[in-house]
């Protein structure tokens, strides 16, 4: 077996591994950069590291030639529509991130669901389809917030950061209060985020959970 073989095998064996670090290290670089006053463009460049880590699992071996291709554009134009001051078109390409990011969460989901015999790789699935679900959501909030300006209300400016803080609590049915979605859109995602959460807790981790204390001989 060659190097590069070698090197997707493990790659293949560990990729949800993979995918919950990057999407561990975006989350984590969030509040970081925003400190810094670098959030925006860097955050972002973490994102799209995760979303194609994210696509990376789904998609077979045979595609990576023509996926890594067309995630690649998909992340330069981003950039690429904001330099030409096109706002909307750049907006509408974050959009679609999310959205990617959302159908790579649904087959995560998907691959921990359809599990005989539990594994880490599995619950890994897990752990990242729930982060990269609020990541993502996140990421769609902010969108909104910058095409419809004053979808959300909270004291001060409706950051990245903010957005993917207002997703995660969301996500976990906290309910600060401190941001709340005035726009109908806002608050049917937000809806769909809530219950989400809590289909997630109440399905997957009872499956994950029966899996693992499961006899052996069954």
């Amino acid at each position: 077996m060659s190097n590069a073989d070698h090197l997707l095998d493990s790659y293949l064996r560990s990729r949800y591994r993979i995918l919950f670090y990057a999407v561990l290290v975006t989350l984590i670089s969030g509040p970081i950069l925003s400190a810094l006053k670098y959030s925006g463009t860097f955050l972002e460049m973490f994102v799209a590291a995760s979303l194609l880590a994210a696509i990376l699992p789904i998609a077979s071996v045979k595609k990576w030639p023509y996926i890594l291709p067309a995630m690649m554009l998909l992340c330069l134009a981003r950039p690429a529509t904001a330099w030409l001051a096109r706002p909307v078109i750049s907006e509408i390409t974050l959009g679609v991130w999310t959205i990617i990011g959302l159908i790579a969460a649904a087959s995560a989901i998907r691959f921990a669901t359809r599990a005989t015999r539990i594994s880490g790789e599995h619950v890994y699935a897990a752990l990242s389809a729930y982060l990269l679900a609020g990541l993502c959501f996140g990421v769609l909030y902010w969108v909104i917030e910058e095409l419809h300006p004053g979808t959300f209300a909270l004291s001060g400016k409706f950051s990245q950061t903010g957005a993917i803080y207002f997703s995660f609590i969301t996500l976990a049915t906290v309910g600060y209060g401190d941001i709340a979605p005035r726009g109908d859109i806002a608050r049917g995602i937000a809806i769909v985020e809530g219950i989400g959460g809590q289909l997630f807790l109440a399905v997957l981790v009872a499956r994950l959970i029966s899996l693992y204390t499961r006899p052996s001989d069954e």
